[in-house]
């Protein structure tokens, strides 16, 4: 079996050096870009499995190269700040990263990170046809439809209201799983388990980011949502049968 490619772009060489070390320890073939601009050039040639990006970089920031990535890829991305202030972490995460880490980190904290956002995708950036990152165990793939909501999980797709709708990789894992079980309420812990993994080690700020991103997409008043509805204390819930 292949090693998974861990897409590093970084130009501090420190940080280099100690991840192509490190992570080659841990079953990782890493492979490196100095500025963002080189990552966009050559992220096609090297096909990852999950991308490490640094916010700050040379020619093109860490968050634009996240956001293009993002235009046609759901490859796992996780961010990587010198700032540990929670405006850049949500920048981040609004863009389309999965995760973030502030630095200085500790390997095995990073590993551990990289693995749960690997955890349910498979090779190439996964989120492809026949594939269900959420599906319960016995569940029926195919098409699932909550009010106008539909997602066919085999292709990938999804449509809101008629519309095609592209979401990365985690927003539909989330809604996937919103959505199959519309009408009940889902706990933070389970939604963080089920589509982080169960070796989750960040706080539940990412959940709560991929839910307002959801909202922008799929509701007509993000800021009154009634389809992905919190619920005080607990959770949240996908209404199927709201007034949109």
């Amino acid at each position: 079996m292949s090693r998974p490619v861990v897409f590093v772009v970084e130009d501090e060489d420190s940080f280099v050096e100690a991840l192509e070390i490190g992570l080659a320890r841990e079953g990782f073939d890493v492979v490196v870009a100095r500025d963002g601009q080189e990552a966009l050039d050559r992220f096609a040639e090297v096909c990852p499995d999950l991308v490490l990006l640094d916010v700050m970089l040379p020619r093109r920031s860490g968050v634009d190269v996240c956001r293009e990535i993002r235009r046609h890829s759901a490859v796992p991305i996780i961010m990587v700040t010198a700032k540990s202030s929670e405006i850049d972490t949500v920048v981040g995460l609004e863009v389309g990263a999965d995760d973030y880490v502030t630095k200085p980190y500790r390997l095995r904290e990073l590993v551990a990170r990289m693995r749960a956002v690997m955890r349910r995708i498979p090779p190439s950036a996964g989120g492809v046809a026949g594939f269900d990152p959420v599906a319960e165990p016995g569940a029926a793939p195919g098409v699932i439809e909550a009010g106008d909501v539909m997602i066919d999980v085999d292709r990938h797709e999804v449509s809101v209201r008629g519309r095609p709708l592209r979401l990365p990789l985690k927003e539909f894992e989330l809604l996937t799983m919103l959505v199959r079980h519309a009408g009940r309420v889902l706990t933070r812990e389970v939604l963080i388990e089920r589509i982080w993994g169960m070796d989750y080690v960040g706080d539940t700020k990412t959940l709560d980011v991929h839910i307002k991103r959801l909202r922008t997409k799929v509701e007509l008043e993000p800021a009154a949502p009634v389809r992905i509805v919190t619920v005080r204390g607990l959770g949240y819930k996908f209404m199927a049968d709201a007034d949109a």
